[in-house]
């Protein structure tokens, strides 16, 4: 099966504006206490502040962790797992050859096709 996984790279430069962003809500948030702004407009620089760091998190880990988490970069089993393949499990899909009378799947859309249609009417590509 493939994943799609976000490259090191992008992830890196992510994570560093990550943390610039949540410095920006610290500055934020003292600009806003300083110059008297009502209070939600510090509770708004808090919550830009905790969005920034989860980002920075999240991205980190796609940086510099072994198994990264699927988004961008189409890779195979055997070259890097999901890691989150072992937190949600989805039910394994039937196939066109499987599915027998019953009715096929497209491979690409995942939308129910007969098993004797050469294209998917859903998503137009060709069936295998």
């Amino acid at each position: 099966m493939k994943s799609v996984k976000p490259g090191r790279g992008p992830s890196l430069l992510a994570a560093l504006a990550g943390v610039a962003a949540a410095a920006f809500g610290v500055i934020w948030i003292f600009g806003a206490l300083k110059m008297g702004a009502p209070i939600f407009m510090a509770l708004f620089g808090i919550a830009f502040v905790v969005i920034a760091i989860l980002g920075v998190i999240y991205n980190a880990h796609n940086a510099t962790a072994e198994n990264r988490y699927s988004e961008f970069d189409i890779t195979d089993d055997g070259e890097e797992p999901d890691p989150l393949s072992k937190r949600v499990s989805s039910p394994p899909r039937q196939s066109a050859e499987t599915a027998g009378e019953k009715g096929a799947f497209c491979p690409f859309c995942g939308k129910t096709v007969q098993s004797d249609f050469a294209f998917c009417p859903h998503c137009g590509k060709r069936l295998p």
